[in-house]
């Protein structure tokens, strides 16, 4: 496990252009890893991520900073918290929204980086994330009412303004979840 290695697989996966077929633009893999204690894993870039080449750069990523207490000089630094989407490319828009993460993203990349990075604690924003990593929750509320901070797996719900109205239904996330959630990231700096 060394730096060497980690950035060959940094470069491949730069390069990679697995979905390029099923893709609205050019493939744009947006991720930034490093050898930190912390893997935040999310659902796919945005149109705006994709166009300026960094991820959560909007008001989502705005809130996710807040909730994790993070100033924008820590989360966008991958010696601190490596980012890592399900889908490393923008997958283009269904019904309106933004389309799931493209399938081969997660299966060909993740295991093999997280082996090489080795974390303490992965977050896991948004169900995509938690359907692949922890099928065995039905709903974001389950996920996160069984969450095991021991265990090193931490979900969260995406901080789109989609989720507002279960914001607004579980103020215990806010009040009691959050909370808890900055003390373990706190204690990873120490």
């Amino acid at each position: 496990m060394t730096q060497k290695n980690l950035d060959s697989l940094v470069q491949q996966a730069a390069n990679c252009t697995l979905c390029k077929p099923y893709l609205p633009h050019p493939p744009r893999p947006i991720f930034s890893l490093g050898r930190s204690k912390l893997v935040l894993i999310g659902q796919a870039p945005g149109l705006m991520a994709h166009n300026t080449h960094q991820a959560f750069n909007d008001n989502s990523g705005k809130r996710l900073r807040g909730w994790l207490n993070m100033s924008e000089e820590e989360f966008y630094n991958p010696s601190v918290i490596s980012i890592m989407p399900m889908g490393f490319c923008f997958p283009g828009y269904k019904n309106g929204a933004d389309a799931p993460p493209r399938p081969e993203c997660a299966p060909t990349w993740h295991k093999t980086l997280l082996e090489e990075i080795q974390p303490s604690t992965i977050l896991l924003v948004g169900r995509y994330a938690q359907q692949y990593y922890l099928p065995q929750f039905k709903t974001l509320t389950d996920a996160l009412n069984n969450a095991n901070f021991e265990e090193g797996i931490i979900p969260l719900p995406h901080p789109s303004g989609r989720n507002n109205r279960w914001l607004a239904k579980n103020a215990w996330f806010e009040s009691q979840y959050l909370p808890k959630v900055v003390k373990h990231l706190n204690a990873l700096k120490h």
